[in-house]
């Protein structure tokens, strides 16, 4: 009855936005809450670059292999699948990634990382799980507890993946060029989770259809005919080029894709010159570009080199000095959250948290590599969901507009270990209903 009435108090402190005066921890009461903050906290303070997650991923195999789970490790890189079979039925993929990012942490948490590295220029950088996959591994780590416990209320199979180098692209990519699919139970249903910078804890968001875009990166080289910036007419200057071409490029969106149609081109960094007085030979552009649909994708980059040579010729460059395009192999697809999987999951969200804890969210522009596993042949139907992670007083306060909130990627995002608990609770409830006896 103690219990009752506590969770009770809690429901109506964050109705009338009072939660503040409580402590946000354990709100679910779960009695492996403590081992997974522990796990938590050391996850944070560890936190490994894309590609290089060796101790990480040794970490992970050892929680899953410890409560019974048959674990692969060094799987397309770093990754780890870890399969436990339950008789016949279904078989349901969680994925967690596991990588961080090279970020300074400034959130002034007592368990922040200190870990510095060198990057792959020789840089010494920090390294900050700025992204919240601590978080997702975490949760990861707990539903697999959860789930391994209870075996009795369902038959089938589920693997788990630790996935490397979300932030880079690749971890997706090399698992299933691996033969993630070929060499180990294929998935009915793939699920997987990420923490929101904006929503409350004990909140889950959803999309349906697309919810994540398709991410490409581009970097241009213009070149031009340099000399000195007094006599200008005797050259073609790449710097006024790459203006022009910036400049137009900004029409792919505005004037020549269909405003019911999400796409962004967003020229991030220039290079160019080192002295005012100097026109010089060429300049570097790098760009990214957003949308959802594959054939909006494909037009906006086919565009891009359109406009790069119309501009070229009208500068007067010969051929040979065309603007050289080339577009970065760390490209994402959209992630596209199959319907019917997202309804039946949502439903079990709702029975299982509550129905005021379930909301509909915008789509994102943001990209996620999760959606890879929905792109091959066997198109295993996917679906990724938000949870909530900051404190529901700093939710409401934002929502005012009163303050504003670190996103995702930033020195100071801070998410609440309390979210743990909501993410185990939701996972674990939508596998064991996919697994339902």
């Amino acid at each position: 009855m103690n219990k009752f009435f506590s969770t009770l108090y809690t429901c109506i402190l964050l109705q009338l936005g009072l939660f503040a005066q409580v402590p946000v921890v354990n709100i679910n009461n779960d009695p492996d809450y403590p081992y997974l903050e522990q796990l938590y906290l050391h996850l944070h303070r560890n936190p490994e670059l894309s590609f290089y997650e060796v101790q990480t991923a040794k970490r992970l195999a050892q929680e899953l292999r410890s409560v019974g789970y048959e674990v692969t490790e060094k799987f397309g890189g770093n990754g780890i699948v870890a399969v436990l079979k339950n008789g016949s039925g279904p078989t349901v993929m969680v994925r967690a990634d596991m990588d961080a990012l090279p970020i300074v942490e400034e959130t002034g948490k007592t368990y922040s990382s200190t870990v510095t590295t060198k990057d792959e220029t020789g840089a010494t950088v920090g390294v900050m799980h700025a992204c919240g996959h601590d978080v997702h591994m975490t949760v990861w780590t707990g539903a697999a507890r959860a789930l391994a416990k209870q075996k009795s209320r369902w038959k089938g199979t589920i693997v788990f993946i630790g996935q490397p180098a979300e932030e880079r692209s690749g971890g997706a990519k090399a698992m299933l060029k691996e033969g993630l699919f070929e060499k180990f139970p294929k998935p009915d249903y793939a699920l997987a989770l990420h923490v929101s910078p904006s929503l409350p804890v004990g909140k889950i968001g959803y999309r349906k259809e697309y919810t994540l875009a398709n991410v490409d990166f581009m970097d241009i080289t213009v070149y031009g005919q340099g000399g000195h910036g007094a006599y200008p007419q005797t050259t073609i200057d790449p710097i006024v080029l790459s203006a022009r071409i910036i400049t137009t490029l900004q029409t792919i969106v505005s004037r020549e894709t269909s405003p019911l149609e999400p796409a962004v081109v967003t020229v991030g960094a220039v290079h160019g010159g080192a002295k005012g007085n100097v026109i010089p030979n060429e300049v570097q552009l790098q760009l990214t570009m957003r949308s959802y649909s594959d054939k909006v994708r494909q037009d906006i980059i086919e565009k891009i080199k359109r406009i790069c040579r119309g501009e070229a010729i009208a500068a007067g460059l010969p051929e040979d000095k065309y603007p050289k395009v080339y577009l970065r192999p760390e490209d994402t697809p959209s992630t596209y959250n199959n319907p019917a999987l997202t309804e039946r999951v949502v439903k079990v969200f709702e029975k299982t948290l509550g129905v005021d804890n379930v909301k509909e969210v915008e789509p994102s522009m943001a990209g996620e590599d999760f959606a890879m596993f929905g792109r091959t042949e066997h198109k295993i139907p996917i679906f990724l969901f938000w949870l909530g992670t900051i404190a529901p007083d700093k939710a409401a306060a934002a929502a005012e507009g009163k303050i504003q909130l670190p996103p995702l990627h930033s020195s100071r995002f801070a998410p609440e270990p309390a979210s743990i608990n909501t993410g185990v609770k939701a996972m674990t409830a939508a596998v064991l209903d996919l697994l339902d006896k």
